[in-house]
């Protein structure tokens, strides 16, 4: 069984800056593509950024620029800096890991953490 436990939400005055931080734990093989999703009041969830266990990054285009994912392997933890918050970027964001386990592969989630930024 997989956990992912995600930290690091808060509030924050727009133009602040916030880290989140994601760690996986349990019987864990390897760990494929890890991302960040949110999800706002209202609204659907979407894909903010991923991060494939090569290094390469990808971001939606409202965050270019302005939020940094990066992944500690050895630690099996995935970060998002968050730098130039704006109030739209308001939402419970989630972690998510393509894991292996013995016997299995799945998509695992966390249970989010809120991030709420003021104008």
């Amino acid at each position: 069984q997989v956990q992912l436990v995600e930290s690091g939400g808060g509030l924050v005055q727009a133009g602040g800056s916030l880290r989140l931080s994601c760690v996986a734990s349990g019987r864990i093989v390897s760990i494929n593509d890890m991302a960040w999703y949110r999800q706002a009041p209202g609204k659907q969830r979407e894909f903010v950024a991923a991060i494939a266990d090569g290094g390469r990054t990808t971001y939606v285009e409202s965050v270019k620029g302005r939020f940094t994912i990066s992944r500690d392997n050895a630690k099996n933890t995935v970060y998002l800096q968050m730098n130039s918050l704006k109030p739209e970027d308001t939402a419970v964001y989630y972690c998510n890991a393509d894991i292996a386990s013995p016997g299995t592969r799945r998509i695992n989630w966390g249970q989010g953490t809120q991030v709420t930024v003021s104008s």
